[in-house]
C-alpha cells in the first residue's frame, strides 16, 4: 500500500472513530430518563403518557421514505441494501410497542385500565387521553396530542423525504445515531424500568413483552441494525461525507435530548437540574 492509501485509510478511520466517541459520549446517550422512571415509579396514567410520547417518536423512525432509495440513486447500493434491512425489521412493530404499553399501563394500575390490548388504535387512544390530562397544559402542547420537543424529534426523521445528496448523507449520521442509542440506551432503559425494576411483575417471556424480547440484547434486532448502520457509515466516510454524518447525527442525539429533558422533568418529578436545598 502506498503512503498516500495509508494516510488515507487512517484518516477514515480517525473520522469514523471521532463520530462514534460524539455519539457515546452525547448526553442523551446515557441519559437518567429510565433510571428515574424505576425510582420515581410512575402511577398509571404517568406511564400511559409516557408512553404515548415514546410510541410516537418511534413510529416516526421507522419508515424509511426515500432514504434507500437516494442511496442507491447515488450508486451507494450496498449502503441502501444495508438500510432497507432495518427499516424491514421495523416494520410492523407498532402493534408490539402499543401492547407493551397498554400492558404495563394495566399492571401499573392493578386492574384492567386498556380493555383490549390487541386493538392497537384502542390501546393508542387511551394512551393519548393520559398524554393530554397530564401535559396538555405545557407550552406547544398541539392539537395532535405531541409536545414539541416530540415533533422536534419527529422532524429529524422527516429529513428521510428529501432525496438530495446532502440530506441524504446527513440521514445517515441520524441512522447511525438511532441505532447505537437504541440498542445501548433506549432499549436497556426500557428492560431496567419495566422488567429488572420489578415495578410491574413482569418478565421479557411474556406475549405481552414481545416488543422487548425482539428488540434486546445479542440477538436482538437492535443489535444488527447498529452493526449495519456502522457499516454503511463507515464506508461513506470522507472529508465532505463526514461532517454531514456528524450533522445528522447531532440533530438526531441534540433532539431526543430535549425530549427525554421535558418527559423527566414534566412527568417523573425529577428535572433537569434540580434547585438545590438552601444553606442559609
Amino acid at each position: 500500500m502506498t503512503e498516500t492509501a495509508q494516510d488515507a485509510s487512517f484518516s477514515t478511520s480517525e473520522m469514523m472513530d471521532s463520530i462514534l466517541s460524539f455519539i457515546r459520549s452525547h448526553r442523551c446517550y446515557q441519559h437518567r430518563v429510565f433510571e428515574d422512571w424505576a425510582t420515581v415509579k410512575p402511577d398509571a396514567g404517568t406511564v400511559g403518557a409516557l408512553f404515548h410520547q415514546i410510541q410516537n417518536f418511534c413510529a416516526a423512525t421507522r419508515p424509511g421514505g426515500q432514504f434507500p432509495d437516494a442511496l442507491a440513486a447515488l450508486g451507494l447500493d450496498e449502503q441502501s441494501r444495508l438500510i432497507q434491512e432495518i427499516v424491514e425489521s421495523e416494520n410492523g412493530h407498532g402493534p408490539e410497542l402499543a401492547m407493551m404499553a397498554g400492558y404495563i399501563v394495566n399492571r401499573a394500575a392493578g386492574k384492567k385500565v386498556v380493555n383490549d390490548l390487541v386493538d392497537q388504535a384502542a390501546v393508542e387512544a387511551k394512551l393519548r387521553e393520559f398524554s393530554d390530562e397530564l401535559l396538555g397544559s405545557i407550552p406547544g402542547y398541539g392539537a395532535d396530542g405531541l409536545a414539541v420537543q416530540t415533533r422536534e424529534a419527529i422532524n429529524v426523521f422527516n429529513g428521510r423525504n428529501d432525496s438530495s445528496r446532502q440530506a441524504t448523507i446527513r440521514n445517515l449520521g441520524t441512522a447511525i445515531a438511532l441505532e447505537m442509542v437504541s440498542n445501548n440506551h433506549l432499549i436497556p432503559g426500557e428492560k431496567h424500568c419495566l422488567i429488572d425494576s420489578g415495578l410491574y411483575g413482569v418478565s421479557i417471556d411474556e406475549p405481552e413483552m414481545h416488543y422487548l424480547l425482539e428488540h434486546y440484547g445479542e440477538i436482538g434486532a437492535e443489535q444488527q441494525h447498529e452493526k449495519n448502520a456502522i457499516e454503511a457509515v463507515a464506508s461513506v466516510l470522507d472529508e465532505e461525507t463526514a461532517p454531514l454524518v456528524m450533522e445528522g447525527a447531532r440533530d438526531f442525539l441534540d433532539s431526543l435530548e430535549r425530549l427525554w429533558d421535558l418527559l423527566d422533568s414534566a412527568l417523573l418529578q425529577s428535572g433537569v437540574a434540580k434547585p438545590q436545598p438552601s444553606h442559609a
